[in-house]
């Protein structure tokens, strides 16, 4: 599991979306937790095109320029990571942590479910 998130990680990083979608399930759900309400990028998509689309904005819009895990825990089909992240939006750089909830099938990733600081986001991507 933690070989295919960090290599997940990496392709996510160096903007590889065909690396990166090889790793989710043809089935994958991908939520960014929050209310769509208050930042419109929060909410959850299904299925592996949508998966692919909102993993292809994102990598557009936010550049990541550094990856730090602090934790990686497993246990049977989940994991969960914490994580460090300088990234950029545009001209603005910040850095923030996160969390991400992993649910496995079939040696994919078929559930990721991703905590961060909806606030600075929604800050950061104002007027965008």
């Amino acid at each position: 599991m933690r070989k295919l998130v960090e290599q997940a990680y990496a392709d996510r990083g160096s903007g590889n979306i065909e690396g990166l979608m090889s790793a989710f399930h043809a089935d994958a759900v991908f939520e960014l937790a929050g209310e769509p309400k208050v930042l419109a990028l929060a909410g959850a998509v299904r299925s592996h095109p949508n998966v692919r689309e909102a993993m292809t904005g994102f990598i557009g819009a936010f550049q990541f320029i550094e990856r730090d895990i602090i934790a990686f825990i497993a246990d049977g089909d989940r994991a969960a990571v914490h994580s460090r992240l300088t990234m950029r939006f545009k001209d603005k750089t910040f850095t923030t942590e996160l969390t991400d909830l992993f649910k496995f099938q079939d040696g994919k990733i078929i559930e990721l479910v991703e905590f961060a600081d909806t606030a600075l986001i929604k800050e950061i991507t104002a007027g965008a």
